[in-house]
């Protein structure tokens, strides 16, 4: 940018009056600092290319920022804060709030790009699922199956032969497949062949493989068994539950791209709305306009707040309800940290609802108050009724925030006009979809995979 004392750059496709927006010309121009916006602006500096990035905010996170408690109440117009809650700096409330597989894809991100060396993290203490009117825990590793309350006493010896299966299970080493060609027999087959009855279909394809529905079940088995995989090896890794999370929450996260983004030559600007998209005769994107201000790239990347009605469309409502509670959730053993999964068949939904817990363990809330988040998919016409099977199972809840959120796509891949543009966050309160859709979008912009062979295991690689 230029400095005070300066003549700006002029170009000759500057209409009269305009001024240039910082240097005027990038190859790419990134709206909004959510998570992933950040991801791709820090991956595509890295790629050596030249990237202006603005958000309309005064903070980053965009849609998923980190709030203070102060913050907090001002967003929610819910007045001043009750001192009782503590100090403002010891809050950090996200207002998504996702675990991390500590072996899934976003970890391997975090490696790939060395944004690691940025944060701090720390395991989350259980994972839980609901089932018949109790919350218990996931076993962690075939012998805790064997004491497992989810389970009778023969089904737990068939769940533990299951799991040493897929343990063992390598896709190309065909001595592990035991006769099972996994691209074929469906996951539905799978189960019935170790003798698992559907109460234990249900429990582990929503709690452990984290499908959202039962399509899977009549597909071949061979992605969810991936999946499974990735839980299992992720809960190995710690013993307690498959996730991470960062210390001071999840604002750290975008943070630690755009800082990556920075150092790789990239500019930032927030507090700067984007009036345009500049579009040529063709319906190509050329560039930004903010107030008299203009910017030109090869391409304009963006969420979809950015972009107009007629290049995204709705794909659901979500409701989020974050509250505050002075002790942990009740019958997760007093865990700082929990995740609990209600499958929506157990309380007669289509989707299922996500609960989870944190609290000054990691440094987002002051000691002795716990935050815990209810999230679902909207399919009751009354956000209440909503959230209410995970509200039940908080106890008292000193206070709580609800929104409700139409979630959005993009119509097209933007590889004609040149506007790329994210997918709103999913309503699981892990990455795992998430994910997908940044790595759908890199490979849009840039035409390429993101290399993603590293290892996920590998905490101690090379910062």
């Amino acid at each position: 940018m230029a400095e005070e004392g300066e003549t700006k750059p002029t170009f000759d496709w500057l209409p009269e009056g305009m001024e240039p927006l910082a240097d005027g010309e990038y190859d790419a121009i990134i709206m909004g600092t959510g998570l992933k916006e950040c991801v791709i602006s820090g991956l595509l500096s890295v790629k050596g290319m030249k990237v202006l990035h603005v958000d309309r905010n005064g903070y980053y996170g965009a849609d998923c920022a980190s709030l203070n408690l102060t913050n907090l109440y001002e967003k929610f117009k819910a007045g001043e804060p009750p001192s009782f809650l503590g100090a403002n700096r010891d809050y950090n409330v996200d207002l998504i709030p996702k675990f991390i597989m500590a072996c899934g894809n976003l970890t391997k991100m975090l490696l790939h790009s060395k944004v690691t060396r940025y944060l701090e993290f720390k395991s989350i203490e259980g994972s839980y699922v609901y089932k018949a009117g109790r919350v218990l825990k996931v076993p962690a590793t075939p012998e805790e199956a064997l004491r497992s309350s989810l389970m009778g006493l023969f089904e737990k010896r068939r769940f533990r032969k299951f799991l040493i299966y897929i343990d063992q299970y390598e896709a190309d080493k065909p001595e592990t497949h035991q006769g099972r060609d996994l691209n074929v027999m469906t996951m539905r087959e799978l189960y019935v062949d170790f003798g698992l009855v559907p109460e234990t279909h249900e429990f582990i394809s929503h709690a452990m493989c984290l499908q959202l529905h039962d399509d899977h079940l009549d597909q071949p088995a061979a992605p969810t068994v991936k999946e499974l995989q990735c839980y299992c090896y992720s809960l190995a890794r710690y013993g307690t539950s498959p996730y991470i999370y960062p210390i001071y929450g999840l604002g750290g996260l975008p943070e630690g791209f755009s800082r990556l983004c920075a150092i790789h030559g990239g500019t930032f600007m927030l507090n700067r709305d984007v009036d345009e998209i500049l579009k040529d005769a063709n319906g190509v994107a050329y560039g930004i306009k903010s107030g008299n201000e203009m910017a030109k790239a090869k391409m304009v990347i963006g969420d979809p707040s950015y972009f107009p009605k007629d290049a995204i469309r709705p794909t659901g409502k979500i409701v989020r309800c974050i509250c505050l509670l002075n002790h942990p959730i009740p019958n997760t053993n007093d865990q700082e940290s929990a995740q609990i999964i209600i499958p929506g068949p157990q309380v007669g939904r289509k989707n299922d609802v996500f609960v989870c817990s944190i609290s000054s363990a990691h440094a987002v809330s002051a000691r002795g108050v716990y935050i815990a988040i209810v999230t679902t998919l909207a399919e009751k016409g009354n956000p209440e009724e909503d959230i209410k099977p995970g509200l039940d199972l908080l106890g008292h809840v000193i206070q709580r925030f609800t929104t409700v959120a139409t979630t959005y796509e993009p119509v097209d891949d933007g590889t004609a006009n040149k506007c790329f543009i994210s997918s709103s966050f999913d309503e699981t309160s892990h990455f795992e979809g998430d994910v997908e859709d940044m790595l759908k979008l890199y490979k849009r912009v840039t035409g390429e995979e993101l290399d993603m062979d590293i290892n996920a295991d590998s905490v101690e690689a090379d910062y």
